[in-house]
């Protein structure tokens, strides 16, 4: 199953670990906000989870 994650600046995840359990389609790295996506950093969460299902049409 195709699988994304967006890595905000204070998150701490190590791709080669993740790509050992998940099909890692889409990556996104950023070098601001924090752990609360969602409340931090809004627009940015959204948007790439738009870019993610755009490609999966």
């Amino acid at each position: 199953m195709p699988t994304a994650a967006l890595i905000l600046a204070h998150d701490v995840s190590i791709r080669r670990y993740a790509e050992r359990e998940h099909t890692i389609t889409r990556w996104t790295d950023v070098d601001h906000g924090g752990h609360f996506a969602a409340l931090e950093e809004p627009e940015l969460l959204v948007g790439d989870v738009r870019e993610f299902f755009r490609t999966l049409r």
